[in-house]
């Protein structure tokens, strides 16, 4: 007779207190072999069983459905965890009825001595998880070439919509590789989201001539350990990829054009103290590094020339000057807007940006320098125009955040305490200088800067009422 080959031995587990019960089990086992080879263990307690269960592996398990030492709920949530191969029988002497097998065969208990003659599987223990392994391997497989795919059609889709302005500095460049690199992991992120989930809904959908329970499992600690290592990695990588940037975004160039920004509500101020220009445009020479030394009169405003890229916060306040360093690279005609909530028109606080050659740049200067000299009404309103003075007070007569200026020299102005006033030269100074003095009927104190003082001189004060004088 031909020795069984140890390879095939099955495994059968016996869980009971009962010396009897194990025994005579052990013993019809033997009886009924019919040629095959079965290793027997026999386990009294529920600690013992489980941990036969884990470490032994065993092909069949026989429960003693009468042993109250054995907890059987204990036992199926252990026994159902993992994916070998296995079969558990719950056989109970006493009670009449179906001896339950774990894959929903079931037994009569006048024929519980045929479950000998039931095969365990046709295929030994390490040939069905290796048949297992190689099932689960074809779809992760599968669901890894469709990942790739979609990773590679998503991040192409994100870079051709143009999400991004145009590149307009070198800080720009800087940033947008950080930006593809983002890109390219949200597309991959998508991907394997909405991959797997349309994957598992197609290929493991119920069947209308399926009626199998889909495998149960309650946790995997290498799965666990592997999402929280890999983000826990992405994250740092990224932090690198963001200082090697900031670090890029803020090299020093000794040569860089000095200008010092001012932000109030709601207009911005543009100083060039190379040249004593003061504008309410930002005029930038190309290909040439300029260190913006920016301060806030009121509340905080945000620096924010999209196609730059880089955004500063302004603060008020003498000792918070911020500093910000562009180096614009494409000749044309931008926007700077505040990036900050800073009140009711700030949606408008928006100032030109104009980036033009080295010749062009000098040009303009020469030009701003002439104007230096001009009459003094040519003057106040350009002052008017560069303190935002225009984004509250109207030249045509249209109703804004303040009284409009056309027409107000000399006029009758009723005040909000009652009383009426010509608005001659020293009315026009005092409202400047002290908004919250002689407020005009109709219209709220508070609004109006009271930093005008100090940040205009009497030379400006006076250059703005001679533009006053002349809107009639």
């Amino acid at each position: 007779m031909e020795k069984p080959n140890l390879q095939d031995k099955r495994r059968v587990l016996i869980a009971s207190a009962n010396p009897l019960y194990g025994k005579g089990l052990e013993k019809l086992l033997a009886q009924k072999a019919a040629g095959v080879a079965y290793e027997i263990r026999i386990a009294s307690t529920m600690a013992e069983t489980l941990n036969m269960l884990e470490e032994w592996r065993p092909d069949l398990v026989i429960v003693d459905y009468d042993d109250q030492t054995i907890d059987r709920n204990q036992f199926l949530n252990q026994f159902i965890v993992g994916d070998r191969a296995m079969q558990v029988m719950l056989v109970s002497l006493k009670a009449s009825g179906a001896a339950v097998v774990y894959d929903r065969r079931t037994l009569s208990p006048d024929q519980t001595q045929d479950w000998l003659q039931l095969p365990i599987d046709s295929q030994p223990l390490q040939s069905r998880a290796h048949s297992q392994r190689s099932e689960g391997m074809k779809h992760f497989i599968i669901v890894a070439v469709l990942v790739a795919i979609s990773t590679v059609l998503v991040n192409l889709l994100l870079q051709s919509i143009g999400l991004l302005p145009v590149e307009a500095s070198t800080q720009a460049a800087i940033i947008d590789r950080l930006f593809d690199t983002h890109f390219l992991v949200i597309s991959f992120l998508f991907s394997l989201i909405v991959v797997f989930l349309v994957y598992s809904l197609i290929v493991f959908r119920r069947r209308k001539d399926g009626d199998q329970e889909g495998k149960f499992f309650k946790g995997s600690t290498r799965l666990e350990v592997l999402w929280t290592i890999l983000p826990l990695v992405t994250v740092i990588y990224f932090s690198y990829l963001g200082s090697l940037s900031l670090a890029e975004t803020r090299k020093v160039d000794p040569q860089a054009l000095e200008v010092k920004v001012i932000g109030r509500q709601w207009s911005w101020t543009f100083e060039y103290p190379e040249f004593g220009i003061v504008s309410d445009t930002l005029q930038l020479p190309v290909n040439r590094q300029v260190l913006l030394k920016m301060t806030s009169e009121d509340v905080i405003h945000s620096f924010w020339v999209p196609e730059f890229r880089v955004k500063q916060d302004l603060l008020p306040g003498e000792n918070l000057v911020k500093e910000l360093r562009i180096t614009p690279t494409i000749i044309g005609s931008y926007k700077v807007r505040c990036a900050e909530l800073c009140g009711t028109l700030h949606a408008y606080m928006e100032s030109p940006v104009v980036v033009v050659s080295d010749a062009d740049f000098q040009a303009w200067v020469d030009e701003e320098v002439k104007l230096l000299n001009a009459d003094p009404a040519t003057r106040g309103e350009r002052v008017s125009k560069q303190n935002g003075c225009l984004a509250c007070h109207s030249v045509d007569g249209t109703r804004l955040v303040g009284p409009s200026w056309l027409g107000l020299y000399e006029s009758q102005r009723e005040l909000a305490d009652g009383t009426t006033v010509v608005a001659d030269d020293a009315y026009l100074l005092n409202s400047i200088i002290k908004p919250n003095v002689q407020v005009v009927a109709g219209y709220p104190p508070g609004v109006m800067p009271q930093s005008y003082v100090d940040s205009l001189s009497e030379t400006q004060l006076s250059d703005i009422i001679a533009f006053i004088k002349t809107l009639k």
